[in-house]
């Protein structure tokens, strides 16, 4: 079994513009790409075999796993609840709680990975610039139950959370993608679990779609692709996503929601669709087996472009070191047809 990058046949070239026109439906490219959210530090330690204990570790490690770009992000100072651990209570409750709320500036974000970052760069990497969404950080400030009660009670109030975050996020996606080292932005915000979206459709197109399609025509002005990394069920608001949002690719699938192949039928001549190694599968594969899917991926969602691979979500620390080494390096060795 795999235990590091020195056991596959990765050779680094990295070449964001293959990615991009996977992202753009622009033809196939040379290769398909691989897409990640992000790889947690515990499986980038274990593949690189050291420590993550700064910025340029974690470049590396993008590098030599084979992929074209480094996930970036800002740091807003926002104070916010914990979804897990509802003890400690929320934020904002009332209006009181509101008014005394200290929303961040635009001035005090924090861009420090924007800067320190480019000069780590390897030839042909572009930096992929996201955060988390403008729904996850409601839930955080308000609490996941009482923004269900408050869409009822105070529907005033919930407008005026997601507009103070809205303008946050403006300046945000604004200055990500600007950057001219910045190759495409994420929206990434989970509005749905396995059967439904968190909350009603309509409440989605009235609170949170339309800062969605802000931030995807800011990146669009400034020429670079949107990416919708969003888990759960969407049906009921895809062709809002599609249409209206107008997102370039989505990313994140689950077998028992819509497996990625399905996807890539159904929505694959009107976006990119990224990753769809189910998470489950992918951890409980033998290496084999996870060989052999990958190879139908590439062949099946690779056919014409528009798709690059990945997992159903992200490489959490509980996937196998393995299994994960396996699906790159067998993705890499259809690249070169033989390894070297």
């Amino acid at each position: 079994m795999l235990r590091s990058l020195e056991g596959t046949c990765i050779k680094p070239r990295p070449d964001f513009e293959q990615l991009r026109k996977a992202l753009m439906r622009e033809g196939e490219p040379e290769y398909v790409p691989f897409y990640e959210l992000f790889v947690n530090a515990p499986i980038m330690e274990a593949v690189l075999g050291k420590p993550i204990a700064e910025r340029a570790d974690a470049v590396e490690f993008y590098y030599r796993a084979g992929y074209d770009y480094v996930p970036t992000g800002p740091w807003p100072s926002l104070v916010l609840g914990n979804l897990v651990d509802r003890t400690k209570g929320y934020p904002i409750t009332d209006w009181e709680s509101f008014e005394r709320y200290q929303w961040p500036t635009p001035e005090s974000i924090n861009y420090l990975e924007f800067e320190v970052t480019p000069p780590m760069l390897r030839d042909g990497m572009k930096m992929v610039g996201q955060t988390g969404g403008v729904f996850e950080i409601a839930e955080m400030i308000l609490g996941y139950e009482q923004l269900c009660l408050l869409l009822a009670d105070d529907p005033d109030l919930v407008q005026a959370v997601f507009d103070h975050i809205g303008v946050i996020y403006e300046a945000m996606y604004r200055t990500m993608a600007s950057h001219p080292d910045v190759g495409a932005v994420v929206i990434s915000d989970d509005l749905g679990f396995k059967t439904q979206t968190m909350i009603a459709p309509d409440a989605l197109r009235k609170y949170v779609l339309p800062w969605h399609k802000r931030l995807a025509e800011i990146a669009h002005a400034a020429g670079k692709p949107v990416i919708l990394h969003c888990c759960g069920n969407l049906s009921e608001i895809m062709e809002d996503i599609i249409e209206d949002v107008r997102i370039d690719a989505k990313h994140s699938y689950e077998d028992s929601i819509l497996p990625v192949t399905e996807a890539k039928r159904i929505y694959g001549d009107r976006l990119a669709i990224l990753g769809g190694f189910d998470m489950n599968r992918l951890c409980s594969s033998t290496e084999e087996q996870v060989r052999a899917y990958t190879r139908m991926l590439v062949t099946e969602c690779g056919r014409g472009g528009g798709y690059a691979l990945g997992s159903g979500n992200s490489i959490a620390p509980f996937v196998p070191v393995g299994n994960y080494l396996a699906m790159l390096d067998e993705a890499w060795r259809g690249r070169l047809q033989v390894c070297r």
